[in-house]
């Protein structure tokens, strides 16, 4: 796997014994891959991540994994309120819902799954610790969006997937906080954010054919499911 080194000039030094325990996946959404290395390296623009993937799976390298670079934001996960400490960011160059979105490459997904086997082997990332900018700053981010390919990635262990279920009689609507938040997800009053928004979220990554932010059954089955195989430990063995 050959890696570009296209050094950003926006990174900080990580906290002292804080864990590189996150992996949070973006999509660049500018107009054109150029674009978005050039913001990423540009100081005045104050933003950086890790790694860039190109649709045709090239990948560059901005900021060493040993620094802390400014992708995540305001955000949250799992009781981490400077996610950008914890994590290493991979952008995935798409117009994003701006410009155009359209699914992802396969050539960029492989490139994607390569790296993140690579990052795993050098730092202790679970697979439940896999997120999307959407899942840790559900307020302002959409990305990677409801096209992205979880449920491929999960496969290879890189985050989590529902497991087949059957539908509970009575779904406990009335705990969907709760649920959210044992998954990791930052709910109110932790975070200043609505409950709908975060439930939206859940459904871009995990039942992108509805985004509504409204609890029904299927909604609260799907994050049962997913809680419940997490919480057992399951998910997090590689």
């Amino acid at each position: 796997m050959r890696i570009i080194d296209r050094q950003s000039p926006n990174y900080d030094a990580r906290p002292d014994s804080v864990a590189i325990d996150i992996l949070v996946l973006h999509y660049t959404g500018m107009r054109t891959a150029e674009a978005a290395l050039a913001r990423l390296c540009d100081p005045e623009a104050k933003v950086s991540a890790h790694y860039t993937i190109d649709r045709d799976g090239r990948i560059y390298r901005h900021v060493a994994e040993e620094l802390r670079a400014r992708h995540a934001g305001v955000s949250y996960w799992a009781g981490v309120r400077d996610v950008n400490s914890s994590s290493i960011g991979i952008e995935l160059v798409n117009p994003g819902h701006e410009f155009g979105y359209v699914p992802f490459a396969d050539q960029q997904i492989g490139a994607l799954i390569d790296l993140s086997r690579e990052i795993f082997e050098r730092h202790p990332i679970p697979p439940r610790r896999v997120v999307g900018h959407s899942d840790v700053a559900p307020a302002r981010k959409i990305d990677p969006g409801e096209l992205f390919p979880w449920m491929r990635l999960a496969e290879y262990g890189i985050g989590v997937w529902p497991q087949a279920s059957v539908p509970l009689e009575k779904p406990p609507t009335e705990r969907i906080a709760d649920l959210l938040s044992r998954f990791g997800y930052g709910v109110p009053p932790e975070v200043d954010w609505p409950l709908e928004t975060v439930i939206a979220a859940f459904q871009r990554r995990f039942r992108p054919g509805k985004i509504d932010g409204v609890v029904d059954s299927e909604t609260v089955t799907l994050l049962a499911a997913l809680v419940s195989s997490t919480e057992l430990g399951s998910s997090d063995r590689r």
